[in-house]
């Protein structure tokens, strides 16, 4: 990897960084689809990244902000969400080795789609859903994340629907996403396919997120929750539609 290559890597870290620690997603999908749009690596060494900084700012937000959790929610969404990443990295070892094309197609369209998810949120419930619904969309979530790495949308676009403190939302994601992406780490380490350049690719930008992480935590901008989720969804569109523009003319 070259200089240039290198520091334009680093950037999209930084602005995923902040995108995430704004609206409680996005980090994965938004690393995922510019490092994919501006072909810095391989699909599936991208997401082997992800994990590694997703455990990075999980302990950033966790580190720069006071933190309590409710473990009678997050104990169904762990269990569920990390059930479906078992299935999620069995289906990315098969599509790895057969389907490149097709990986770098399914993590645009899934991009798109998860866009199109969270601009279209219905407004809160009056009562809470049911367990049922709670595991769902923590086993939709789980294969994302053992996919892409990218486990957050379908549990954002259900717990932000939930009649909760959206404090308390954002604490349960980072903690699913924490989860999901150490044992998805365990899991493609134990079957061969995560190398180190990974692991030296996610501790060297390290720093820039939990620089991101202060600096933010210091600085919170002055624009609506929405407007951002406007703005870090349009991103996520021009990434998830250069993916398919390049897999389709590959």
């Amino acid at each position: 990897m070259t200089v240039p290559t290198f520091l334009l890597f680093l950037a999209c870290v930084g602005l995923s960084a902040y995108c995430q620690n704004l609206t409680g997603f996005a980090f994965a999908l938004l690393l995922l689809g510019m490092v994919g749009a501006f072909g810095l690596m391989p699909i599936p060494e991208a997401a082997n990244v992800a994990s590694v900084l997703s455990l990075a700012n999980a302990w950033a937000y966790w580190r720069y902000n006071r933190v309590t959790f409710d473990w009678p929610l997050l104990r169904p969404i762990l269990i569920s969400s990390l059930l479906g990443v078992l299935g999620g990295v069995a289906l990315l070892a098969w599509l790895s080795a057969n389907a490149v094309t097709t990986l770098r197609l399914l993590l645009g369209v899934a991009i798109i789609g998860c866009s199109i998810l969270l601009l279209v949120q219905a407004a809160p419930r009056s009562q809470p859903s049911g367990k049922p619904a709670l595991w769902f969309f923590g086993v939709l979530s789980g294969l994302l994340g053992g996919l892409f790495s990218t486990s957050g949308p379908p549990m954002v676009y259900h717990l932000y629907r939930q009649p909760l403190d959206r404090d308390l939302v954002r604490e349960c994601l980072f903690m699913m996403f924490a989860a999901s992406a150490a044992l998805r780490l365990v899991l493609v380490s134990a079957s061969g396919h995560f190398e180190w350049r990974s692991l030296l690719l996610g501790v060297c930008a390290v720093p820039v997120v939990a620089g991101v992480s202060w600096w933010q935590a210091k600085h919170p901008p002055p624009i609506s929750r929405r407007t951002i989720e406007w703005l870090v969804c349009a991103l996520l569109m021009l990434a998830g539609a250069s993916l398919i523009w390049a897999s389709l003319n590959n």
